[in-house]
């Protein structure tokens, strides 16, 4: 994927070394529009004074410049990230196993490997959550678009593969490649071909309605079945990498 300089220039600027930054949004999960901005999410190094003192550093560090193409780059301290791990926050972890790396170390990577042991069967809360949100962000607008309808799909698949597999995929064609829904690649085509404001005949709505409410019914069926853990087991590899990241 060859990225923009804008991109390059963004992320070079950020005040604080990164851990990583990489490629989130459309881009990631495999439906950007000629006009679809850049998703850049990521993590930076606090120095150590930055913690430990009583004036403390920016936890979270959001840039926006406009386009086209407009990018979005938000990054959080590593000791946020980590924590946000822990929590069962699976948007976090599609960060960190993006494939679209636009900044990596060797930590990345020690990072990536422990990120398994973050995974567990609470996932299916975000997934499920996420989704409901998503839809009445698709069923409030007139005309309805095809973008958060996108999103609703992306995001149930995501969270059923993960609950039979363990396994992160964010990418909506790839994932479409094993759930085999033949209106996904639709309306991938009718969003790509296109841009950000396609919308959805009304004539369609009662359709995707029911399978919604079916894809969902199949998420919480996976997540009661699932062999992943009730727990992350991760804690205390992260705390020692914490450590090592900040030079302790």
């Amino acid at each position: 994927m060859i990225l923009p300089g804008i991109v390059s220039e963004t992320v070079a600027a950020h005040p604080h070394p990164l851990l990583f930054a990489t490629i989130s949004g459309a881009h990631l999960y495999g439906f950007p529009s000629v006009d679809s901005d850049f998703d850049i999410r990521g993590a930076h190094i606090l120095p150590a004074r930055e913690v430990l003192g009583l004036i403390h550093g920016e936890a979270t560090i959001e840039t926006m410049l406009p386009g086209p193409p407009e990018v979005d780059l938000v990054t959080h301290d590593v000791e946020k990230f980590f924590r946000l791990l822990l929590k069962k926050n699976g948007y976090v972890l599609e960060q960190l196993l993006s494939p679209l790396i636009v900044v990596t170390t060797p930590e990345h990577d020690e990072l990536r490997a422990i990120a398994s042991r973050c995974i567990t069967r609470h996932h299916a809360h975000h997934y499920l959550g996420f989704s409901e949100s998503q839809w009445r962000l698709f069923d409030k607008e007139r005309p309805r678009r095809v973008k958060p309808l996108l999103y609703v799909f992306r995001v149930l698949l995501t969270g059923i593969h993960l609950m039979q597999s363990g396994e992160v995929d964010a990418n909506l064609p790839r994932l479409n490649e094993r759930f085999a829904l033949p209106y996904i690649d639709e309306l991938i085509a009718t969003k790509t071909s296109g841009h950000e404001q396609q919308t959805i005949p009304d004539t369609q709505i009662e359709f995707f309605t029911a399978e919604y409410e079916r894809l969902v019914a199949l998420l919480e069926l996976e997540a009661e079945r699932t062999s992943l853990p009730e727990d992350a087991s991760a804690r205390d590899a992260l705390h020692d990498l914490l450590l090592r990241l900040r030079g302790a």
